[in-house]
């Protein structure tokens, strides 16, 4: 049986999301990756005890995380269910939904059907009547934002959802749905989207500034560039790594001569803060105010102790940032 680590919350970082009540672990496990029906279960309850025996309390999934779509949730609720009930109190679960997950006109997008039943069902797999956390999961260009949106606060007023949050929305629409979420007095209180040294996009397409003006808490996925800043292909690329093993969001074409160019100059920075480039690229994150949060992932335990050093140096001296910008 499973007992958690009496120590696991005198080290980890806890940060307030946005304005609102809510704090978030510094860094926060995704399920993106190796929880699906591929994976092995006894290495998943292992990682999610050490995160949590480290005081990482927030678990991250989506309705369509796999392989297969929905084998994520399934198997985190079984996790749930056998070892983690005891604490269901000391944990945040987000979900979401917004990508493709059944057929048909109906299992996909940002419609008040498929919103709705997309929850119902992953509280089912996780044996739930809640989620902490229920995120629309990309900007829907045909569905009234109204809808969507109007979807969102049903999900809290059912009881089924505390909090609502946005994945993948740019600035302009960001602005439009929090207006819409504040005259439903719905909590709409973090963002979620795509982050790390090499991807700009939250600065460049007004999330971040917006998302600050707001009051709304921002968390970040791929923090490492799917891989690029771990730092494991400066020398060539290992037989076990992603690319070699599952090459649909990390393949050869993307380590190319510039790109290199700029993770070999950036692991020079890393060794000279006394840091690995993994180390690093985490530490970047964390020192923007902006930042509540970094989803990272793992496909052993080691991998979480290892990025949980991170946390001990995340300060930068004003040109380490300047030439960090300027390489990236």
């Amino acid at each position: 049986m499973y007992l958690a680590s009496s120590k696991r919350y005198d080290l980890m970082q806890y940060n307030r999301c946005g304005n609102s009540g809510l704090k978030l672990p510094a860094l926060s496990l995704g399920l993106w990756h190796n929880f699906g029906d591929t994976g092995d279960y006894s290495n998943m309850q292992q990682m999610c005890f050490t995160a949590f025996d480290n005081g990482i309390t927030h678990f991250d999934l989506a309705n369509n995380y796999g392989p297969e779509y929905g084998s994520a949730e399934r198997n985190f609720g079984k996790i749930l269910k056998e070892s983690f009930l005891p604490y269901r109190d000391e944990l945040i679960i987000s979900t979401k939904a917004g990508y493709d997950m059944w057929p048909g006109p109906y299992g996909n997008w940002g419609s008040r059907k498929y919103l709705i039943a997309s929850l119902d069902q992953s509280l089912l797999r996780m044996g739930l009547d809640y989620v902490d956390i229920f995120y629309h999961h990309r900007m829907d260009p045909d569905t009234p934002l109204e809808e969507t949106m109007g979807a969102l606060a049903q999900t809290v007023r059912s009881g089924k959802a505390l909090y609502v949050g946005l994945s993948n929305y740019d600035g302009k629409t960001l602005e439009k749905a929090s207006s819409i979420l504040e005259k439903l007095e719905v909590p709409f209180i973090i963002n979620q989207n795509c982050y790390n040294i090499l991807n700009r996009t939250v600065e460049t397409n007004g999330l971040k500034e917006t998302g600050k003006k707001l009051g709304k808490g921002l968390i970040c996925f791929s923090p490492m560039a799917q891989g690029l800043l771990s730092g494991k292909y400066i020398d060539g690329i290992p037989e076990d790594s992603r690319i070699k093993t599952d090459g649909r969001f990390l393949n050869e074409s993307k380590l190319d001569d510039v790109t290199m160019g700029k993770i070999k100059k950036l692991n020079e920075i890393a060794k000279k803060r006394g840091q690995l480039l993994s180390e690093m690229a985490l530490s970047w994150l964390l020192c923007q105010e902006e930042v509540t949060s970094v989803l990272i992932g793992a496909s052993k335990p080691s991998q979480i102790t290892a990025i949980i050093k991170a946390l001990e140096n995340t300060s930068f001296t004003a040109d380490e940032l300047s030439e960090i910008n300027r390489i990236a």
